[in-house]
């Protein structure tokens, strides 16, 4: 709609009796002056369309600049190796949009805090790890085959495609609120939603996803927990009932199929409620070809949640919690300080340092914390501020 002074009544004049006014350029808003023109409310209207002239110009290279910026940073990151591209586009993702309920998934804390093995242990059938109070041993079982209907013993889940789906299938326990969850029917919808390409064959994403679900199944867990008060153990398997999933003769295409449901033993499901810890899963798409990035991420996220005062850890305090499969820890150092660069590329905000000593962690504004804290925890460092 054209612009119109509150100052004079106007008709619109033909084009050809417009006068050039200085520092206006807009025909609209030379349409202003030229009715006011005589009138003695010239001087006010000029004023006006001038300020009008001024605030459009600034506006429009307001606008010309975002589009350069934009320019250049579309051209900044296409030069960037792919992961690097990825971790930058997702930390623009955050930036600008909060968590929303639908980008929030959940894991057990403990096994975010101890985790699973990074790569594949040879010739063993049981791990543990432990956080402070907190363990996880790990068990490697039996699965029956169903070409031959006989037991067969599977390895140990190990890498970030066993984390992913814990990840996944927490997250619909919880969302769920049931031990019986109902999950997507195809594996490569699944696998597609955390970023990888759905491929076949030998070594194709469908056959890895589909060994570390088999381990996962047929394992159990022993898991200790400490909560300040009082310790307990929990020996559990992490799956009462599952359908392994099942090359479909008639649809060749299509690949393995995911079972219709999942049900949980009771015990885990009850314990998972209780400590289940939230993670945005934007964030997890961007490191999930790392396993250990993936635990870092997963721990740095239940400290932050918690921590009130700063957290001091030495390299040898670090290199136990996520060094345990490095060949020693000068080589641990080089790799864990990348691993912490690529976190804080993504959160750029995060208040996390390494120097020669080892980490510091100091607590974060609730606007600041990878996952947005509940309710109650926000009140309380609100009030601890105050």
């Amino acid at each position: 709609m054209p612009l119109r002074s509150p100052l004079v009544e106007m008709t619109t004049p033909p084009p050809s009796v417009l006068e050039p006014v200085e520092g206006v350029r807009d025909p609209d808003l030379l349409e202003i002056v030229e009715k006011a023109r005589g009138s003695v409310a010239y001087k006010a209207t000029l004023a006006f369309v001038r300020a009008s002239q001024a605030k459009r110009d600034a506006e429009s290279e307001a606008r010309d600049k975002l589009v350069v910026l934009k320019a250049e940073a579309a051209a900044e990151r296409a030069r960037l190796p792919r992961n690097a591209r990825r971790r930058d586009m997702v930390r623009e993702v955050i930036e600008n949009e909060p968590a929303a309920p639908e980008n929030i998934q959940h894991i057990h804390s403990v096994l975010a805090l101890c985790g699973l093995p990074y790569r594949e242990p040879k010739g063993v059938t049981n791990v543990s790890r432990e956080y402070g109070r907190n363990t996880l041993a790990i068990n490697a079982g039996r699965l029956i085959n169903p070409s031959t209907g006989e037991m067969e013993m599977q390895g140990l889940p190990y890498g970030p495609k066993a984390r992913l789906l814990l990840l996944h299938l927490c997250t619909e326990a919880v969302r769920q609120r049931s031990p019986k969850v109902e999950v997507a029917q195809s594996m490569s919808g699944f696998i597609r939603d955390m970023g990888f390409p759905v491929t076949g064959g030998e070594r194709g994403t469908l056959k890895q996803f589909k060994e570390q679900l088999n381990r996962l199944a047929a394992c159990s867990m022993q898991i200790g927990l400490w909560d300040g008060t009082r310790a307990s153990t929990l020996n559990v398997p992490p799956f009462r009932q599952m359908d392994v999933w099942l090359p479909l003769h008639n649809h060749p295409d299509q690949g393995l199929l995911w079972s219709s449901t999942i049900t949980f033993h009771r015990e885990f499901y009850d314990n998972l409620i209780q400590h289940a810890l939230p993670v945005d899963i934007r964030a997890a798409r961007a490191f999930a070809g790392s396993a250990r990035k993936l635990d870092l991420l997963f721990w740095v996220g239940y400290r932050l949640s918690r921590l009130e005062r700063p957290l001091r850890l030495t390299w040898d305090n670090l290199y136990k919690q996520f060094g345990s499969e490095n060949g020693s820890i000068r080589s641990f150092r080089q790799e864990f300080r990348k691993d912490v660069a690529h976190l804080t590329e993504v959160f750029p905000r995060l208040r996390l340092t390494l120097d020669d000593g080892g980490m510091q962690l100091l607590p974060s504004d609730p606007k600041d914390l990878l996952v947005p804290p509940k309710a109650a925890l926000a009140n309380r460092r609100a009030r601890a501020r105050a």
